[in-house]
């Protein structure tokens, strides 16, 4: 126990720095702060150091991510939306090296803070209520439902032993965290709460905005003139970026020490350095940052077969809605996957240890040397390959930011979205180097951490990746598809930017012969019954098609069946894969058709630039020779025959191409289902088509009518003489023809819909003129018996 004088020191110093802390807004204040905050640290022991993490620690996370600005002791919960003076935001902008530092140097892992934060969890002093609001979406859902959240810690097993029941009213729960997971549960918070509230600011904008060219091609890999000097010194300013560099690099390693540690309950196998509470610190963060960042409002956070196992069957398609991720998050994310596909590059194991329904297993081969290894991590040891905790996650944070992203905002996180998919695909051009700058900020030595440069760097596909590519064959296979719909859908924002990201992706995939040749020898065991085949190679594929059928079924699950996707690919498509499939909705189709909007839409503006021009014909040359077909021959374009179309219904029709009419190009996609336009009121649209469904589904009129079977007309034969209408029965009879007449006139009308292929489309009654007609007439009709009746 401690004694009084102490005790009473604390407490009054712990309070002096929180209000010291709210006070601190100039980089002057802040440094000094800081420097208060080491000094006594240091000056404490951790039994001393409770009233400094009770009272002052949740009123240093408010003020470094900006989360709070009340003077008052405790703090309130943060609110939604971080203002700008965070401190963690203001040395990002500010361009003070010495404030960042000094930050940087407060909440390194390695630095004070850090090691108290540790010694006091250690002797577990100190616990917080974590609020509830601030979860990712879907774990908020499943703390509502009482029959949810007693097996939220089966399924996640990272809030094992952290929900309890709240000790003041037993029907709620909450979230008991020690000091470094709460500190990891803001931090990885913070992203997500300024995504949010920049794309509360963007929406304040007028649609008719336009983004231009370099607005898009700056946050795309390789397609601006930028260096890789430029995206380095962009990391050097974001206070962020480093500390989530320098958190991956101290607790989650890298380097492989037997895949997921297959004797982890024995001692014999771990060493001094390895111990489980470094795995167990490794699997948080990684956890935390996935759920944060890559599922939280994901309709199905879980794999498939784990809530059956548990049977779980989650109602979040309803609550959720069909929305895109957070924004904001492509920097973060791109870093962190990247760091996590260091594992992979560290390790590549051959073809031979993928099993069926696993994910392969790495071992440490060249490529660095053992003093890389070291430099990365240098304090822990490896727990196996990452690749397998992403997959899913990234996945489904990647497909559903091209299906749910809705027309007319800008283009800016799925350009960033764009680029983690690509950095994601060819981790063979990741190397140690492009941390290097980060790694300068963390050690505080100079720029020549490196003596020598890495050999293998962009050394491209080689055999030696073909597991990885195995175990991730559908980021290389249906969500390229995916992406087709998503450049089909959003060609008329920028062509040329459009066919640029098309062009980078296929130039991916046909970067290698090896690599096309592997992606198309799956794709034929894939369609292709299990037999015996002359080739030996195509054999051994035949062991990964149940899993790849599981994946797909899983990772898809719920995302593409949706008919506001806009895209060609949403019915019955998480049952198969179309990349190399001949029919329309196909992807060499697909390529064709999108190559003749693109060629139609660039050629057809005021200026044809070369370059433009350029990315058509290596288009056509990279699909030639992805299909292994003839090159596509250009169309010309007379820009006098082009019809300017520039109403947002036209989206998905076809440009007039030459002397072909729109009707000659087929175009696979169902009108009245297209995406929510800006004219329509949205919630009405989605009620009329589902009324519209109905209807034609009630009717048959989904269902063509048989060529063959001739139609016969029916004709109600009115007798010619007389007739007397006097009397009741006379009167029912009459009536009675005449339902009769209008039920055969709408059966003959239903008749011929069917046969003609018409549907009922009740969608343009959603229009918003539509609409302000009808709320005039109504408010015109009120108030006009409002006056009767005062009259």
């Amino acid at each position: 126990m401690l004694p009084h004088s102490y005790a009473v020191d604390s407490l009054s110093r712990s309070q002096d720095l929180a209000s010291a802390i709210l006070a601190s807004t100039t980089p002057s204040q802040i440094s000094a702060t800081c420097a208060s905050i080491d000094f006594f640290l240091q000056s404490h022991s951790p039994d001393q150091s409770r009233h400094f993490f009770s009272i002052t620690f949740p009123v240093l996370i408010c003020k470094l991510f900006g989360f709070d600005d009340a003077s008052s002791l405790p703090p309130p919960p943060p609110s939604q939306k971080p203002p700008s003076n965070g401190w963690v935001e203001l040395a990002s902008q500010s361009s003070l090296p010495d404030l960042s530092s000094k930050i940087f140097s407060l909440l390194s892992p390695n630095g004070t803070l850090m090691n108290s934060i540790s010694a006091v969890d250690r002797h577990s002093l100190v616990k917080y209520v974590f609020p509830v609001e601030r979860l990712p979406e879907w774990v908020r859902f499943m703390l509502s439902n009482e029959k949810y959240f007693r097996v939220i810690s089966d399924l996640c097993p990272f809030f094992k032993g952290k929900v309890k029941e709240d000790a003041v009213q037993g029907s709620l729960c909450q979230i008991q965290l020690n000091v470094f997971e709460y500190y990891l549960f803001w931090f990885a918070y913070y992203p997500v709460c300024k995504g949010n509230s920049e794309n509360l600011d963007s929406n304040s904008v007028k649609r008719s905005s336009k983004f231009r060219l370099e607005n898009w091609t700056r946050s795309i890999r390789g397609f601006s003139g930028s260096s890789k000097r430029e995206m380095e010194q962009k990391f050097e300013g974001n206070l962020y970026i480093q500390l989530l560099y320098a958190y991956l690099r101290a607790f989650v390693p890298i380097f492989d020490l037997g895949a997921h540690q297959p004797y982890r309950s024995s001692i014999l196998n771990y060493s001094l350095k390895c111990d489980g509470s470094v795995i167990v610190r490794a699997e948080l963060l990684v956890n935390v940052f996935v759920h944060y960042w890559l599922v939280d409002n994901d309709f199905s956070p879980l794999p498939v077969n784990v809530c059956k196992s548990f049977g779980v069957s989650f109602p979040f398609r309803s609550m959720l809605g069909e929305i895109p991720p957070t924004s904001g998050l492509g920097e973060v994310v791109k870093l962190f996957v990247k760091y996590l596909n260091l594992s992979s590059v560290m390790s590549t194991d051959g073809f031979d240890n993928i099993e069926c329904n696993e994910s392969p297993r790495w071992r440490v081969s060249g490529g660095f040397d053992s003093a890389d290894l070291v430099s990365l991590s240098p304090s822990v040891c490896s727990v196996g390959s990452w690749n397998s905790w992403i997959q899913r996650p990234l996945y489904r944070f990647i497909l559903r930011t091209f299906l749910f992203s809705p027309v007319g905002t800008s283009m800016k996180n799925t350009s960033q979205v764009f680029s983690v998919w690509v950095s994601y695909m060819e981790p063979w051009t990741i190397s140690l180097d492009d941390f290097a700058e980060l790694d300068v900020v963390i050690n505080g030595s100079s720029k020549d951490v490196r003596n020598h440069e890495t050999e293998s760097q962009n050394s491209g596909y080689s055999p030696v990746w073909q597991a990885f590519v195995l175990s991730n064959f559908l980021y290389y296979s249906s969500l390229f598809m995916h992406f087709i719909g998503f450049a089909h859908k959003f060609l008329h924002t920028d062509p040329e930017v459009i066919a640029q990201m098309v062009l980078k992706v296929i130039s991916l995939l046909t970067s290698s012969k090896e690599l096309v040749d592997l992606i198309k020898n799956v794709d034929v065991v894939f369609h292709s019954k299990q037999a015996v085949s002359s080739k030996s190679a195509l054999n051994s594929l035949y062991r990964i098609v149940p899993s790849i059928r599981e994946q797909l079924k899983d990772w898809e699950d719920g995302l593409c069946e949706s008919d506001a996707d806009g895209s060609f690919l949403h019915e019955n498509w998480n049952k198969d894969l179309k990349l190399f499939s001949d029919g329309e909705d196909g992807g060499q189709r697909l390529l064709q058709l999108f190559i003749l909007r693109a060629e139609a839409e660039l050629q057809g503006g005021d200026i044809a630039h070369a370059h433009s021009l350029q990315i058509i014909d290596s288009l056509k040359e990279k699909v030639s020779y992805l299909f292994g077909g003839s090159t596509m021959k250009p169309i010309p374009i007379s820009p006098e025959l082009r019809q300017p179309q520039h109403t947002r219904d036209e989206l998905f029709k076809p440009r007039r191409v030459g002397n072909q009419t729109s009707a000659n190009v087929t175009y696979k996609g169902d009108w009245m289902k297209r995406p929510i336009s800006g004219v329509e009121v949205a919630w009405l649209a989605k009620l009329l088509i589902w009324l519209s469904s109905w209807l034609n589904e009630s009717l048959g009129l989904d269902r063509p009518e048989d060529n063959d079977v001739g139609s016969k007309w029916f004709y109600v034969n009115i007798p010619g003489d007389a007739v007397n209408l006097n009397g009741s029965g006379e009167i029912v009879k009459t009536l009675v023809c005449l339902i009769g007449s209008w039920l055969l006139m709408m059966g003959t009308t239903t008749r011929l819909m069917r046969k003609h292929g018409l549907r009922i489309n009740l969608r343009v009654l959603a229009s918003k003129k539509v609409v302000m007609v009808l709320l005039i007439f109504v408010v015109f009709s009120a108030l006009k018996k409002a006056c009767g009746l005062f009259h």
